[in-house]
Order: structure tokens, then C-alpha cells, then sequence
């Protein structure tokens, strides 16, 4: 089954009016093809930046080799941390298989107060194993599985990885996800990144009654990389102190109190009474 739910993002600039916690650059997951062909599936998930100018780093760890100080005459391999702009589509496809650099983030022209520039990292945790052979007639409806992650520019002719008319034919696919990665520069752009995340399950013992979820997550994660002046979970205390002469219930003393005022995601549940528990 191929799916594809794409929805286009909110338009951001900078006059947006958003709460201080969401960062202007904060990207969004507009969904992507899913290929389930059982035990194995396979998501690719597209991430719209919401700021025109964008660009992609990449961080690593290498081996430099140095002069020991105390002893010149002999050598050590010292670790260094590399950095690199990916100015190219090629540059940032990194296909199945491969070995990406294990730090990949795209980064806005707005720096931090230590001087970095704010972004965000993608953090892949799984991965779809073995794609379709190149040398198959049907591989190019379902080229995205070549990629692990990959960075292109956005553009409206683009909107998705696959198109469900691939399904119906997919010896002549309508959409082939190849053609959108052609050496275009990536550097100051507006862009997406395709991320391509799978899993492995072959039925066993254990999975009755019940499949174990512990083990068996599948995704990735789009963390915070220089957004922040440090970590914004500082600004979120876990406890309300309170004396027992002050009123619980006023928002200068519990903010928890004001929750369902202040977020408007809370729900707002009706009166109501059960076994003896009374809710109004």
C-alpha cells in the first residue's frame, strides 16, 4: 500500500505572532508514502523549514594523527570534530546503506547568544533495511527508498516523495522521487528534507497475545541543535510550592491552577459524578 498525505504548512515570517517556546524556524512534518509490503515497512517523512534561507551542516569525528608532546618521535591518532556545508542536493542524499555523518542539522542565518546559528537536527533511529534492486522495472515509483535522508530545494512542482497514481502503474511512475535530486544548491535556500525511516518484524512466540512495543520503535527524532540559549526545560518546573496559608487556587501562586485559561489545548470536560467520584 502507498500512501501519501502531504499537507502544506502555515506560512511564517517574521511578524508571525507564535508563542515564545516555538522557535520561528521551527520546521514541520507534512507526512510522506508509507510501503508496507509485511514484515517490512518503510515511512518516508517530508520536513518543510519555515524560513526562506536555510542551510545544511555536517558533523562528524575523524582521526587526526599528532605528535605525542612529551615523546615527538612517536604518534597518536587524536579525535577532531569536522564540519562541513553541504551546498548540493548530491551532497545531502545519503542513500540506504550508507554511512552519514552522525550529526545532520539545517541551520537558519539567526544565531544564538554564544554565536551559533539556530537549528535543527534530524536524528534517525531507524532505517528500512535493503530497498528495491535499481535493475527492477517498478524501482523508480519507489526510488525514495534509496535515501536514507535527503535535503532538496522546496519547490510547489514538488510537494511529494511519490504520487498514488504509482500504484496503478508503477513501470511508468508519475512521480520519481530521483528527479528532484539534481545537483541544485541547497545553500540559503528554502527547504525540505525526505526522511526515510523502516522497520523488520517477523512474527515470533512472544508477539501473542500481545507484539512487545519495547525494542520495536521506528522513526526519528527533530531536536533543537543551537536553538536555544540552553536548555529551555529549565523554564518548566516539575513541582508547585505553596504555604498553607496562600490560596492554591490563584495564579500567582500555583500557575497550574490557570492551565485550562492559558492552554487551549486542555480539555474542558463537563460536570460529572461516578462511584462515588465527583468532578464539576
Amino acid at each position: 500500500m502507498i500512501r501519501n498525505t502531504p499537507q502544506a504548512p502555515a506560512a511564517l515570517g517574521p511578524g508571525s505572532d507564535f508563542p515564545s517556546l516555538w522557535p520561528a524556524f521551527l520546521p514541520s512534518i507534512c507526512g510522506g508514502a508509507i510501503l508496507c509490503c509485511f514484515p517490512l515497512c518503510a515511512a518516508v517523512w517530508t520536513i518543510q523549514s519555515q524560513r526562506l534561507e536555510n542551510w545544511v551542516w555536517a558533523e562528524d569525528t575523524s582521526y587526526v594523527p599528532t605528535a605525542v608532546p612529551w615523546s615527538p618521535e612517536h604518534q597518536m591518532q587524536r579525535l577532531q570534530v569536522t564540519r562541513k556545508l553541504l551546498e548540493t542536493e548530491e551532497q545531502a542524499a545519503f542513500p540506504l546503506g550508507g554511512t552519514p555523518p552522525r550529526y545532520v542539522y539545517l541551520a537558519s542565518n539567526h544565531s544564538n547568544k554564544w554565536g551559533h546559528p539556530r537549528g535543527y537536527r534530524i536524528q534517525m533511529l531507524s532505517f528500512a533495511g535493503e530497498p528495491l534492486p535499481q535493475n527492477s522495472s517498478m524501482e523508480r515509483a519507489f526510488s525514495w527508498g534509496r535515501y536514507q535522508l535527503a535535503v532538496t530545494q522546496r519547490k510547489e512542482e514538488e510537494p511529494s516523495s511519490t504520487s498514488i497514481y504509482n500504484l496503478n502503474d508503477p513501470w511508468t511512475p508519475t512521480v520519481d522521487f530521483t528527479d528532484f535530486i539534481n545537483n541544485e544548491t541547497i545553500a540559503g535556500q528554502d527547504l525540505v528534507a525526505w526522511v526515510t525511516a523502516g522497520f523488520l518484524h517477523i512474527p515470533h512466540a512472544e508477539d501473542i497475545p500481545n507484539t512487545v512495543t519495547v525494542g520495536n520503535g521506528v522513526g526519528f527524532f527533530l531536536r533543537p541543535y543551537n536553538f536555544f540559549d540552553q536548555d529551555p526545560s529549565f523554564d518548566s518546573p516539575d513541582s508547585v510550592y505553596f504555604r498553607g496559608d496562600q490560596d492554591a487556587g490563584a495564579c500567582e501562586v500555583n500557575p497550574m491552577a490557570c492551565l485550562p485559561q492559558a492552554a487551549a489545548c486542555a480539555p474542558d470536560l463537563p460536570a460529572f459524578s461516578h462511584g462515588g467520584f465527583s468532578h464539576s
